[in-house]
């Protein structure tokens, strides 16, 4: 039986070094590879259902991340895991907007994911 005297005190900190900063992890839908959150790009359906690029990370609605790769872009939007994730079906003019943005900010592949 532990009496208060000898009991270990809760607010002792655990021995050991610095704990390392917390980062979050995120899945690209095109090729279901984890990386940082800060390292992929999101793709947000707004409230009023369009699908939009956040560059901010913070816009209001259902977001999924892709990775900063043009092949798992256009996978995304090829095989419909894009439109899964976000729980919409993605109109033709914003398929067609994404992946203008895929092609001007990203260099082709040199390997097929």
């Amino acid at each position: 039986m532990t009496t208060p005297d000898t009991a270990p005190a809760r607010s002792q900190k655990k021995k050991g070094g610095p704990r390392s900063k917390h980062v979050p992890q995120r899945t690209c839908v095109g090729c279901r590879q984890k990386d940082a959150k800060r390292g992929y790009v999101r793709v947000v359906r707004t409230p009023e259902g369009r699908v939009e690029i956040d560059p901010t990370g913070k816009a209001n609605g259902r977001g999924a991340y892709l990775c900063p790769r043009r092949g798992c872009w256009q996978r995304a939007l090829e095989i419909g895991a894009l439109g899964r994730a976000l729980n919409v079906e993605i109109d033709p003019e914003s398929k067609h907007t994404l992946a203008e943005y895929a092609r001007s900010h990203f260099p082709p592949d040199e390997d097929p994911v």
